[in-house]
């Protein structure tokens, strides 16, 4: 079991004290904090372990397949695009519908589901993702919204025409929500399953006995989150070709092109047939994965009142952790500018392919079969050289920039910039092999910013600022389109360059991973601080209430 902030120096006893000291050096968290009885104290690994929740094989590989199952072709894609398909379809040549009251647009109202859904998704995030962090029941999370993906996954084999579109925006908007949860609470679960692994239990023992320092160790933890993260993107990505190539042959035998109506019952088949394989795929998860314990609850707490307790205490110190802070601002603005560029495009390509459920299998199958690509020769490059996560982010950074400054060419011209059929196609490749990285270092950033014991409420969070920046840039981008006399679909990258260069910038060279360490470090001894102090003051009102 790794146990969050192992290693770090006893709490003073005054919380007040502590909060007010000012953490001068590495080594006022990272010194000597041991002793083995000969008086020499000794350095003492942030990760302790329990031999029984050591990460296996099995355990590693379970991971994997459940995201091969949950790989987004289910809720995610296919969903969205039968959802948006049968409101085109409902609305005719007026485009409207009526929805909420009065008649509103297929984009309006796409918007206001989006926006419902995300609002719960905060609650959600919120309640739950603070609680996860506490005791033995977060593996029910993924277990209870994993179900209702299935159910929903399935119900759409009962929705197949565009009179029915109203029952498609429930199974829409709750889709987006049991997704989102799934995705986030597997994510927050590779570091735990890093840190565990027999490869760290070595390396904690390596730096206890002083053969390894502590940046050897944080190498060696960063790598282990690398590795399974990316393993994880890799394993998925090769599976999700064979998926998609099967859908091939059912999209044929469906005959999707003959008219619309096979066309729409094609996307429900696909939906389903997905969801069957994400059922499959996620039950040797939840059958090896290993329930570590999570963060004990602090005393007079119970597992009801410590919500209000972590949310106000992460409101209140969060602002010591600088490093993060820097980090989930430029998340946010790249996290904006890259959904509204891949959302212009899908716009752009549309107006060229439209809805055929065969054109986009087919345009799916070369995006995966090159994000494939893209993440192992990542992995492959940051092995090789030992290089750390962040030249790896920064690189994907790259090839986000020089991907809207293609778009932001065919404002000028029509012969480059997302005008023509082939530029998709290279599209596909390009941003699997330079940009799809971004999914899986951006997770692994995270998890280097996150203090260890809080993953599950901080990629919550996370979770919360990319959801957020998933309907501003398009706000905006809409809006630059309606104030331009010609209507240029093309406009926005001008907006989304200057976006994405602004994120480079600040993630590029104001964040500092080892700083971020120091900080996670300084605010867990705070945190344990409070939580001895409280334990203290409690014991002895305990003690005086006996008194008779």
């Amino acid at each position: 079991m790794s146990v969050p902030n192992a290693g770090i120096a006893a709490a003073a006893d005054s919380v007040e004290a502590e909060d007010s000291k000012q953490v001068r050096s590495e080594a006022d968290l990272y010194g000597p904090t041991g002793n083995d009885g000969d008086g020499e104290d000794r350095p003492v690994a942030p990760d302790q372990f329990d031999p029984k929740y050591q990460t296996t094989k099995w355990e590693i590989w379970a991971y994997y397949s459940y995201y091969i199952g949950n790989n987004g072709l289910t809720l995610f894609n296919f969903a969205p695009t039968s959802f948006q398909n049968f409101l085109y379809e409902a609305g005719g040549d007026s485009g409207l519908l009526n929805f909420f009251g009065r008649d509103r647009t297929i984009s309006s109202i796409v918007l206001l589901c989006n926006g419902i859904s995300f609002a719960i998704q905060v609650v959600l995030f919120l309640l739950l993702g603070s609680l996860a962090d506490y005791g033995r029941w977060r593996p029910f999370i993924l277990i209870f919204w994993s179900v209702v993906a299935f159910g929903l996954g399935f119900g759409w084999l009962g929705v197949h025409t565009s009179n029915k579109w109203h029952v498609g925006v429930g199974l829409y908007m709750v889709g987006l929500i049991a997704y989102q949860m799934c995705i986030t609470f597997w994510t927050a679960a590779f570091p735990g399953l890093a840190r565990n692994t027999p490869e760290m239990r070595q390396r904690a023992e390596e730096y206890e006995a002083g053969q390894i320092d502590r940046d050897e160790y944080d190498f060696h933890d960063m790598m282990a989150r690398n590795r399974i993260s990316n393993n994880a993107f890799i394993a998925q990505s090769a599976a999700e070709i064979l998926i998609l190539a099967t859908l091939v042959g059912i999209l044929w035998g469906l005959d999707v092109n003959a008219s619309a109506a096979n066309n729409d019952w094609g996307l429900s088949v696909l939906i389903a047939y997905c969801t069957g394989w994400w059922i499959l795929l996620a039950i040797p998860w939840f059958v090896f994965e290993k329930h570590r314990p999570g963060q004990a609850i602090p005393a007079g707490l119970n597992i009801i009142t410590v919500l209000p307790w972590t949310l106000w205490r992460a409101i209140v110190q969060i602002w010591e952790l600088k490093q993060t802070l820097l980090y989930l601002i430029g998340y946010f603005l790249l996290g904006d500018s890259l959904n509204t560029t891949v959302t212009v495009i899908a716009t752009l390509q549309n107006t060229v392919v439209a809805y055929n459920t065969l054109t986009l299998t087919y345009l799916f199958i070369v995006g995966i079969a090159a994000q494939l690509i893209g993440i192992f020769g990542f992995w492959s490059i940051q092995k090789r050289f030992k290089l750390s996560t962040k030249v790896m982010f920064d690189a994907v950074m790259v090839g986000i920039l020089l991907l809207d400054a293609w778009g932001m060419i065919g404002i000028w011209t029509q012969n480059f910039g997302f005008h023509h059929t082939w530029e998709f196609w290279l599209y596909q490749v390009f941003y699997g092999l330079f940009v799809c990285p971004w999914y899986s270092y951006s997770q692994i950033m995270i998890s280097e910013v996150t203090p260890r014991g809080k993953e599950f409420l901080f990629f919550s969070l996370f979770s919360i600022m990319g959801k957020t920046s998933a309907f501003i840039g398009p706000i905006v981008s809409s809006a630059i389109i309606d104030a331009s006399p010609t209507g240029n679909n093309s406009l926005p990258f001008y907006f989304l360059f200057g976006l994405t260069a602004l994120s480079l910038a600040l993630l590029a060279f104001f964040v500092d991973l080892k700083k971020s360490r120091i900080e996670q470090a300084a605010f867990l001894k705070r945190e344990n601080a409070v939580k001895e102090r409280r334990a203290s003051v409690i014991s002895q009102r305990e003690v005086l209430n006996k008194k008779p």
